[in-house]
């Protein structure tokens, strides 16, 4: 069994004040609150474990907000660094590109438009290097256009349509 030594957190009394102030009104996240209960708890002399039971997080948790308030104090406690995220698998140019494609009349022998078709004729056209057919489902979702349903899509034309 691994022994740790007693993790001994004294909050500041503006610490004290403010985390106690969260828990008494505003919505915060569920995890920021849990994370406040277990400083609290922690600076009240109780063990890592004994706080981990009191909150519901587990011992481990505890210590690490607890290490966390001892290098960057409250703010570090409480709160996650922000996360960089994903870099978009298409830019703005591409993706005008591909709506003004998908906008216009389907390839020579196909009556319209499909996700797959989409992604090999951007491909085909040198729109993108490559691209999925989720990558193009999405883009087609979020600008809601369908069109494999050939009435929902706007295409622009110079020749008069014949009724």
């Amino acid at each position: 069994m691994r022994t740790y030594r007693r993790l001994r957190v004294r909050l500041s009394k503006q610490h004290r004040i403010e985390s106690q102030q969260m828990l008494r009104g505003g919505i915060q996240q569920v995890r920021v609150v849990l994370r406040a209960l277990a400083l609290l708890r922690l600076s009240a002399g109780q063990t890592a474990a004994q706080a981990a039971a009191t909150v519901g997080l587990t011992a481990k948790a505890v210590r690490e907000i607890g290490r966390r308030y001892e290098q960057g104090g409250l703010e570090r406690a409480l709160y996650e660094k922000a996360r960089p995220g994903a870099k978009p698998v298409l830019d703005a140019g591409p993706r005008q590109r591909i709506i003004a494609m998908v906008c216009s009349d389907p390839p020579e022998g196909y009556a319209r438009w499909t996700v797959r078709l989409i992604a090999q004729e951007a491909v085909k056209r040198k729109l993108v290097r490559q691209v999925g057919r989720e990558t193009i489902r999405v883009l087609l979702q979020s600008h809601d256009l369908k069109p494999w349903r050939g009435k929902n899509v706007v295409r622009g034309g110079t020749q008069p349509r014949v009724r």
